[in-house]
């Protein structure tokens, strides 16, 4: 009985995490627009803790930022960080995406062999919000794989400050299909083991979400 009532509030507080992280990564909460603690906690079904958890976590993520007596708010996008994140990123990705290769168990191999399959046989819509989750979700998925706690939730940190300025250029992006069709070969060689070859695939891919960006600024 014990167990499960400290299980319920950790559970619920990761799935309001998990929800708010996700609405602010694809700026479905604008930057800047504040945080509706009340609305969320009757939306989600759950208590006043597990927001306020949610949300020093995100904190920490610089997803939203917290001004005493005014609330929290979602952070702004500042493009002027996209240099500093794509530093970290080429230097973390690519290590990823070896380690990836070199620890990913059978049953990973085997779950990253149906998510490239699925890349390859889906209908590309004209919508790049669809294509931009599939790209997260092609990341998180290469992450897990690294079986490293701490570089896992670094790298997810990084990847959603860095989707959060895909967002913004969003309308005006060309190209986004061959953007996330990059991760075909990409997990080909994580399944196969080939960690150099993944290394720098996923270095080519970080490299060239910079590029695109830049070349709309």
């Amino acid at each position: 009985m014990n167990e499960r009532v400290n299980d319920e509030p950790a559970s619920l507080t990761e799935r309001a995490y998990a929800v708010l992280r996700d609405r602010l990564v694809m700026l479905e909460i604008r930057p800047g627009e504040p945080i509706n603690e009340d609305r969320l906690r009757t939306e989600l079904g759950v208590g006043r803790t597990p927001i306020r958890e949610a949300l020093k976590r995100l904190e920490q993520e610089r997803l939203v930022v917290a001004y005493p007596r005014r609330g929290t708010f979602a952070t702004d996008v500042n493009i002027a960080d996209l240099s500093h994140i794509s530093e970290v990123r080429r230097t973390l990705e690519p290590l990823a995406a070896a380690a990836a290769a070199d620890r990913a168990t059978p049953a990973d191999r085997e779950a990253l062999t149906d998510l490239r399959s699925q890349l390859e046989t889906a209908t590309r819509p004209g919508d790049n919000t669809d294509l931009l989750r599939d790209d997260v979700g092609v990341h998180r998925a290469i992450y897990s794989c690294v079986h490293n706690p701490f570089l896992q939730d670094t790298l997810i940190s990084y990847d959603n400050l860095a989707t959060r300025i895909w967002c913004v250029f969003l309308p005006r992006l060309q190209g986004m299909a061959g953007h996330v069709d990059e991760h075909v070969p990409l997990l080909t060689a994580i399944v196969e083991g080939d960690q150099k070859k993944a290394s720098e695939l996923a270095a080519q891919h970080v490299i060239g979400f910079e590029r695109a960006i830049r070349a709309l600024i």
